[in-house]
């Protein structure tokens, strides 16, 4: 199980990491955070460059986060927000298949962060090396990290953004 959860974590969280680094910095071809500010301004976000750090530093952070398996489900809870976020503001109106921009893809991934939150990182993790943080996650705080997390995303969508 363990080991699973390792794979499970780097996969999902070195994934996302690296799309947040292609939009916040720029690297494995992304446009950095101006490029990427002005696709958000696209979207109906006013402060566009503003709102891809935004996204961008959840991704990439949350991805870290998650990989590293530390600070229990706040990485995941990250991951969440984002890819809500995503799904909200970018794939729900393309329907469900990644073939044509649908949210097929950033859901699953939100799925499998929303996994990762409530199994907490495993023995193979920092929380683990320093000391076994976990016990301070308890199921009712997940819930709230991860409820606060879409609530954002709900509220970013709705409100920061003229549809």
């Amino acid at each position: 199980m363990d080991l699973a959860l390792l794979i499970a974590r780097l996969i999902i969280g070195l994934g996302l990491a690296a799309h947040g680094a292609q939009k916040l910095f720029g690297w494995y071809g992304g446009y950095g955070t101006k490029g990427t500010g002005e696709f958000m301004a696209s979207l109906g976000f006013a402060a566009g460059v503003p709102m891809a750090i935004l996204a961008c530093t959840g991704e990439f952070g949350g991805g870290l986060l998650t990989a590293l398996g530390i600070f229990g489900p706040i990485g995941p809870a990250l991951i969440i927000a984002v890819m809500t976020e995503a799904i909200l503001t970018v794939h729900i109106k393309n329907g469900w298949f990644n073939q044509k921009n649908g949210m097929e893809f950033p859901f699953t991934v939100a799925a499998g962060a929303l996994l990762l939150a409530f199994t907490g990182p495993g023995t193979y993790s920092l929380a683990e090396l320093f000391g076994g943080f976990s016990a301070i996650w308890s199921i009712q705080t997940t819930w709230i990290i991860v409820g606060i997390a879409v609530i954002g995303a709900v509220v970013i969508s709705k409100v920061l953004r003229k549809a």
